[in-house]
């Protein structure tokens, strides 16, 4: 009698390891990678890990360097460092139409990116080093500068760039 008892409790067992994985998949958050809808490309506001970085994958954590970028058919996709943004951006068709924000470290709130002013060495997500400002500074550059910088790999994640900027 136990030996064909066996089969099935193992099959038994196995069905009830597979619904508890199916209902613990169905629990957990679902991170929002895009959004779509966002026609008038204003900034969506977010909330600290809900949202997944398009270029790397990562939780968006922290907003304090969180940029979005926003296409006219209101598709709009998120990042947690300006650096990789810039780097995801460069070779969509839309890169040059795209409505681009980013958060101010200064005012703490969204602002355009295009307006915005760089810092080349604040500690950022991917340690690209670019935190974006509203308040023009001596030390920060442009929108085009920190996009070069970034393409060339000129950021603190670059030895001979880190030892120039902070000195270590």
């Amino acid at each position: 009698m136990m030996k064909k008892s066996v089969p099935f409790l193992v099959i038994f067992v196995f069905v009830l390891i597979i619904i508890m994985l199916f209902l613990s998949l169905a629990s957990t958050k679902k991170m929002i990678v895009v959004e779509r809808g966002n026609i008038n490309q204003l900034p969506i506001e977010m909330k600290a890990g809900l949202y997944q970085d398009s270029d790397c994958g990562m939780v968006i954590d922290d907003l304090n360097d969180a940029s979005q970028v926003i296409i006219k058919s209101g598709k709009s996709w998120f990042f947690h460092d300006h650096g990789g943004m810039i780097k995801w951006l460069e070779d969509k068709e839309f890169r040059d139409s795209a409505k681009i924000w980013v958060m101010s470290r200064d005012t703490k709130k969204w602002i355009d990116a295009r307006g915005a002013f760089y810092s080349l060495k604040d500690k950022t997500a991917m340690g690209y080093g670019f935190g974006a400002y509203e308040k023009k500074s001596n030390e920060y550059v442009d929108f085009e500068t920190m996009r070069l910088r970034m393409l060339r790999g000129e950021t603190l994640r670059n030895p001979l760039i880190r030892k120039q900027l902070l000195g270590n």
